[in-house]
This record gives C-alpha cells, structure tokens and sequence, in this order.
C-alpha cells in the first residue's frame, strides 16, 4: 500500500468513522419506519470492514475476515464511489460539502487499496 501522511491516515479514518455512523443512523431510521434496508446494510458492513482493514493496516489492529468477506466489502465500496464524484462535481468550489466528499472519496480509495492487498496477500 502507498504511503500516506499521518495526516491523511487520521482524515481518512475519521471520514470513515463518520460515514459508518452516518449509515448507521440511517440503518436504525429505516429499520424503524419499516424500509427496506438491505443497501444500507450492505453498505454500512463494507464501510466497517474497510475501516478495520485500514487502521489494522496503518495502527496495526487486529483485521481477521476471510476472502469472501473481504472482496464483497471492496466490490460495495467501489460502488459507492460514482455517486460521491457526482456530489463532488455538483458541489460549490470551496464549501464544506465538496470537501467532506473529497475526504470521504479519499478515505474510501484508501480503503479499496486496503482491501485489495489482503486479497493479493492471501493470494487470490
């Protein structure tokens, strides 16, 4: 995996962070109006994985998933990433918003990265 600043690992884990938390507000409003959740789930256990892959990676804690888990997880994150260029895109020059996506957009290629190299690592 590239290095990265000590800077850009702490922004990315916490654009992940508040991702998860994110989804995982979302996941409870739904659950509770009875809406159908299965993307919000799947998104929310990649984001997770993807986390724990990156701080076991840069802060060495413990990642424990098998091959399956792991490429499922990187698939649903690669999905995500057209819709947050499109909000990037959309956003103005300068603002918050733009540079939250832009963080989170990092954060979520980092964590593909990741994610990819234990695959490579365990060899499929």
């Amino acid at each position: 995996m590239k290095t990265v600043s000590q800077e850009i690992q702490e922004l990315s884990i916490k654009s992940l962070e508040s991702t998860f938390n994110k989804l995982s507000n979302a996941y409870k409003s739904m659950t509770e109006k009875g809406s159908n959740t299965t993307l919000v789930k799947k998104r929310l256990n990649a984001v997770k994985i993807g986390l724990e892959s990156l701080k076991g990676t840069w802060n060495g804690e413990d990642f424990c998933y098998d091959e399956e888990i792991i490429s499922t997880s990187k698939d649903v994150l690669q999905g995500i990433i057209p819709s947050i260029e499109k909000q990037i895109a959309q956003a103005k020059e300068g603002s918050s918003q733009k540079t939250l996506n832009e963080r989170r957009l990092n954060a979520l290629k980092l964590a593909i990265e990741s994610l990819e190299n234990r695959l490579i690592k365990n060899g499929s």
